[in-house]
């Protein structure tokens, strides 16, 4: 009986060149764009339909939306494997996420990232080495918070000795007071920034809204930017064309329901949705000196 093969996924001709995972993504704009490639259910997960091919189809034709209307760069995700564990993720999660991966950058050649859901810093590192991802984000990279699941304590000196061992040149971007969460204590946001920045040795700082898809405050992005002036920022929800102007201090933004068809998450990317988005993003103002 003949083996069923998988499909060979050509390089899209429209995207970004391929950057090495010390290349700094900053540089490609004056505010960085990334798409968040929510992955549909992966094996392990309760949702988990047992075909591979539709996970990959699917991640393929979003990154391949998203490198045609103009991002910057992809962060790949577990979304779709709700509800999360607050621990390390099953080698199954892992080992899904390489093959989607792989099948991403052969398709486009815009950079990608790892967003291993809920906080395993530790695999989306293992990502970035083994399939040449150039970031990861961490929801919780130092301090604690309450969550839906449980309570989560960032790792911050675990994730950089870890980084220095198996991929020494990716960035590490770290959510502030992370969307989906209480901080544990009173915990001021300015405070919380500084420590993520200079004691966790962020590259990068994340501001959210409460919850996927929700704006974040723009009074708060004021707020880190004069508590960390030279931090690099970026909205991590909620940005549109009709609010992005309200960020202007940021640096780059993660966005990803309001570019899926109707703006709901659970639908596929929206190419025209992700054009008028670049579009409203080149009529910013170049970034002011910081």
């Amino acid at each position: 009986m003949k083996s069923r093969s998988r499909k060979v996924f050509a390089p899209d001709p429209v995207g970004a060149h391929a950057l090495s995972p010390t290349t700094d993504l900053f540089q490609r704009a004056p505010r960085l764009l990334v798409g968040v490639l929510h992955l549909r259910p992966l094996p392990g997960s309760p949702r988990w339909n047992g075909s591979m091919d539709e996970v990959i189809e699917a991640a393929v034709a979003d990154a391949r939306a998203y490198a045609r209307g103009g991002v910057h760069a992809i962060c790949i995700e577990n979304f779709g494997d709700i509800p999360f564990g607050s621990g390390s993720v099953g080698p199954e999660t892992v080992a899904a996420m390489a093959v989607v991966a792989v099948a991403v950058r052969r398709a486009v050649s815009v950079p990608v990232g790892f967003n291993v859901l809920r906080n395993d810093a530790r695999a989306a590192l293992a990502l970035c080495a083994a399939c040449g991802g150039s970031f990861v984000r961490v929801n919780v990279h130092v301090g604690a918070m309450l969550t839906d699941q449980g309570l989560i304590e960032g790792r911050a000196h675990e994730t950089l000795r870890y980084r220095r061992a198996v991929a020494p040149g990716v960035a590490i971007w770290a959510d502030v007071l992370v969307k989906h969460a209480v901080p544990l204590g009173d915990w001021k946001l300015e405070v919380a920034a500084w420590d993520t920045w200079k004691r966790g040795l962020a590259d990068a700082l994340i501001l959210s809204g409460v919850a996927t898809g929700q704006p974040a405050d723009p009074a708060d992005l004021e707020r880190l930017r004069t508590a960390c002036p030279g931090a690099r920022i970026l909205i991590g929800s909620g940005v549109t064309p009709e609010n992005l102007a309200r960020y202007g201090a940021a640096d780059g933004f993660l966005v990803g329901t309001s570019l899926k068809e109707n703006g709901q998450v659970d639908q596929p990317v929206d190419v025209r949705r992700v054009r008028a988005l670049v579009r409203a993003l080149e009529t910013l103002p170049p970034p002011g000196r910081r």
